[in-house]
């Protein structure tokens, strides 16, 4: 009897030692790739480790934690991949405080995948003037809805939607500019947030906008990259420049506004294309922004009724050869936009700016395109789409060009496709399960 209570415990603790196993994937920063979803149901951050040899992704030990300081979305990795920057939103069925903000959470990634949470920092109020900049001004909440950082991890970029006063009143969208010191902490810099500009007018004091169509709100945004890839890229050889540019889509105006970056200070200056127009146009309500990697293309997602496109404008920069003059400015690459799936949202240019994705939230599908190095114009891959499941949200490629992600909010899953160099194909992989609605993706 005790030789078979002996051999029973033995058992037991065999299947508890492979369930812990199960559990706690181990985790290595110099053999494993990591990608970071948070969780917007149960807001926590979730880490999962990358076999970089067959794709495999597994859980790391963190499952009930750590917490977000609110609604989690738009998520960055900075260029090391140490520290990861997610947007979240007040939760409005849970009081206000430190612990349920808008603006946007900090977590040191380490050395086993798992995250600390570093001090968050609230993004600050808009200032609005009823009747000119001599009355009290109304601190109206900002309202994030898209993030993103330079190349060289020096600044982190918010885009903040058009919003209502107190009286009601529509407030043009805006631009918020963080400086990243040492260890992730986060200051905004001097002027933030950035207005956007109404009727073609740029104002640090906005007054109430008119109506909608006169409103602007900030969509999306992306910066000129002022680290070039070190090889396999077109630009691999060349000096990057010194100077960065912000494109910034409004979802209301129709256009892509172009901001020069102090890259000192982090203050935007607009770049309007003449005095009565503050930017090129997009199609119907452009909805994501993709600078490539080599300072020559940017795309534009627009999710207009009747739109389901993709807008190409050429950089006017140092690389690029058929301008005259590097100042930046956008010129479209083509006429006419490209089609694409229903509602596009979140895009992508792949880790050397050979290929362009772009994710439809609408129809659950990804549609991909070489990007022609000479001109910037687009042609459809083959297939030209790939599925997702449900409700895609966000998207993510690795550094090395090997795996792509997308966040399923509705699937509670994040899809995984392996890229093949040479022709862009996304191979899909088994999804992988998160917990519920899973609000964004990152991957080093």
């Amino acid at each position: 009897m005790r030789t078979r209570f002996v051999w029973i415990a033995a058992v037991l603790a065999l299947l508890l030692l492979a369930f812990v196993m199960a559990c706690s994937t181990k985790y290595s920063s110099s053999s494993n790739g990591l990608v970071v979803v948070p969780s917007r149901d149960s807001q926590v951050m979730q880490t999962f480790s990358l076999n970089l040899s067959n794709g495999h992704v597994a859980q790391i030990n963190n499952t009930d934690g750590p917490p977000t300081p609110g609604l989690p979305s738009s998520l960055v990795l900075d260029p090391t991949g140490t520290v990861a920057f997610v947007l979240v939103t007040q939760n409005p069925t849970l009081p206000a405080g430190p612990g349920n903000i808008t603006g946007i959470a900090t977590f040191k990634v380490a050395s086993d995948g798992k995250l600390t949470p570093i001090a968050g920092q609230t993004l600050n109020s808009e200032n609005i003037y009823l009747n000119g900049p001599t009355n009290l001004p109304e601190a109206v909440p900002a309202v994030p809805v898209a993030l993103t950082m330079d190349t060289a991890g020096k600044f982190l970029f918010v885009a903040d939607s058009a919003t209502v006063d107190s009286s009601s009143n529509q407030i043009p969208g805006a631009v918020s500019v963080f400086s990243i010191g040492s260890g992730g902490s986060l200051s905004e810099v001097a002027g933030s947030p950035f207005v956007l500009p109404v009727n073609g007018v740029d104002s640090a004091f906005p007054a109430p906008c008119l109506s909608t169509l006169s409103c602007s709100s900030a969509s999306a945004l992306a910066a000129t990259p002022t680290v070039f890839p070190s090889q396999f890229a077109a630009c691999s050889a060349v000096t990057p420049p010194a100077t960065e540019n912000l494109y910034v889509a409004d979802s209301l105006s129709y256009v892509l506004l172009n901001y020069s970056v102090d890259v000192s200070a982090g203050t935007l200056i607009l770049k309007a294309v003449s005095t009565t127009e503050a930017g090129v146009a997009t199609g119907s309500v452009p909805s994501g922004v993709a600078v490539d990697p080599c300072d020559r293309f940017v795309y534009v997602a627009n999710a207009g009724p009747g739109a389901n496109s993709v807008s190409a404008y050429t950089i006017c920069s140092a690389v690029t050869q058929t301008c005259q003059q590097a100042d930046y400015s956008l010129h479209p690459a083509t006429a006419l936009p490209y089609p694409v799936g229903d509602l596009p949202g979140p895009i992508a240019v792949d880790a050397y700016g050979n290929f362009l994705y772009v994710v439809n939230t609408g129809s659950s599908t990804i549609s991909g395109f070489r990007i022609s190095s000479a001109s910037g114009t687009l042609t459809p891959l083959s297939p030209a789409t790939v599925a997702t499941n449900s409700g895609p949200n966000s998207i993510a490629i690795r550094s090395d060009d090997t795996w792509l992600f997308v966040a399923n909010i509705n699937s509670a899953n994040v899809s995984e496709y392996a890229i093949t160099p040479a022709s862009g194909a996304l191979t899909p992989q088994s999804p992988f399960t998160t917990l519920n609605f899973p609000s964004g993706v990152g991957v080093k």
